[in-house]
């Protein structure tokens, strides 16, 4: 099925999760991140008849009165990376230093403009002298310049690595290496509405969005760009975001309160015959685990497979973004 299924480690977590042994094909189209239209990006061709898994109500909804059928609610991967570490106990919190900040990025086909100088200047008025860490997606990272714009800040600069294409280079424990950021810093912030804000609220981080709020070269007009996200949550949409507003809207628009069981996940997602773990184990070891073991995560976790394969991927070409070792 479609090769969004896997951004972001999405179809790993969802496998680890209904406790299997292999990370099989999803019979569907699963949302792979938060907007504000239907879950999808546009333009998405979905074959007649397959189902297409959203978040949350509010997505269906949508995905609804833009002519989309067969639209099923199942919670996030995130909501069920959270209820996986509940489930397998899980090295517990950090003490939160700091802001991490996530600034408006583009993709493989957009690239974003804005002020990266501009935005430094605001996150330091607002956030005052304390600890930042900037996070940029993996088409910023490795664009000198825009490192350079926070680096020379004196800010720390990471990614959380590469989400994949077409099946290739999936960073499959990213959303494990932001679970583990987020955790460690007292606000996340932002300069545009969108996943990073959500789950940082989902854990208890403070949030805020203000800044250059950036735009993306030819930005899809059925998304409704900034003005939609303003008229939809406008409450976001200030630097000190009140926190129990932001933790019920995280937990709403993450589908935390309708996720599947492990066995009705299974069910829905076509992996009824996929290779279950042996009882009593932790299926698909996540970051934490594999640390507490001794293990280097970072190289180990590069071995586990993308998709359903037996082995792993050969090494990537160098010059690649999944050759990009710096992209942790």
């Amino acid at each position: 099925m479609h090769h969004a299924n896997h951004f972001y480690g999405h179809a790993h977590i969802l496998a680890r999760y209904a406790g299997l042994a292999e990370v099989p094909r999803i019979w569907g189209y699963l949302q792979h991140g938060w907007n504000t239209h239907d879950g999808f990006a546009v333009g998405t061709y979905f074959a007649p008849n397959f189902p297409k898994f959203v978040w949350a109500d509010s997505v269906a909804r949508r995905a609804w009165a833009t002519g989309l059928r067969d639209v099923e609610v199942v919670g996030s991967p995130w909501a069920y990376l959270l209820k996986s570490e509940e489930r397998y106990g899980d090295t517990p919190e950090p003490e939160r230093e700091g802001t991490i900040v996530y600034p408006f990025h583009g993709w493989e086909q957009q690239n974003v403009i804005g002020s990266h100088d501009s935005y430094v200047r605001d996150i330091r008025r607002v956030e005052g002298d304390v600890p930042i860490t900037i996070c940029l997606y993996w088409n910023e990272f490795k664009d000198a310049s825009v490192r350079r714009s926070y680096e020379d800040a004196g800010f720390r600069v990471i990614s959380h690595g590469y989400r994949g294409h077409m099946w290739k280079g999936t960073d499959v424990h990213f959303l494990d290496k932001q679970l583990d950021e987020l955790r460690r810093h007292k606000r996340v912030v932002s300069n545009r509405l969108g996943s990073a804000l959500i789950y940082g609220a989902s854990v208890g981080a403070d949030i805020g969005i203000y800044g250059d709020p950036m735009i993306l070269q030819a930005e899809r007009a059925a998304l409704g760009g900034r003005e939609k996200q303003i008229r939809l949550y406008q409450q976001l949409h200030q630097p000190f975001v009140p926190r129990d507003y932001a933790q019920r809207l995280a937990r709403y628009e993450l589908g935390q309160d309708v996720l599947l069981t492990p066995r009705e996940l299974r069910s829905v997602l076509g992996w009824e015959d996929a290779r279950q773990a042996v009882p009593g184990t932790a299926p698909l070891a996540s970051l934490s685990m594999m640390a507490g073991s001794g293990m280097k995560g970072h190289e180990k976790l590069a071995r586990i497979p993308t998709d359903d394969q037996v082995m792993a991927d050969p090494e990537p070409a160098p010059g690649s973004p999944a050759d990009d070792t710096a992209l942790i």
